[in-house]
């Protein structure tokens, strides 16, 4: 877990949407719940902005240095899927600053 530190030095922003009552975004809705304060805590300059929408599946984007985005549906993924694709994203930021 210690890439949840690195989410600063690799992201500039990172956005998770989701659905507040669909059954496809519980999920995504527990993980925020155990997860957003470790990594705010970790990250306190980094905006993890968290946006529900009516009828929207969930999502998750990083954005990187030059305004390069990369998104990740998480429609189906179980908590510790999202926390892999969020580590998997993290890493793309580290090979995009070599």
């Amino acid at each position: 877990m210690a890439w949840r530190a690195n989410l600063s030095r690799n992201l500039k922003e990172l956005r998770l949407l989701f659905s507040p009552t669909s059954a496809e975004s519980a999920a995504t809705r527990s993980f925020i719940e155990k997860n957003y304060r470790d990594l705010k805590t970790h990250n306190p300059k980094l905006p993890i902005l968290i946006r529900e929408a009516t009828s929207i599946e969930p999502q998750l984007w990083a954005r990187y240095d030059l305004g390069v985005e990369r998104g990740i549906r998480l429609e189906g993924l179980t908590e510790e899927q999202i926390s892999k694709a969020l580590e998997d994203l993290v890493k793309v930021g580290a090979s995009l600053k070599s």
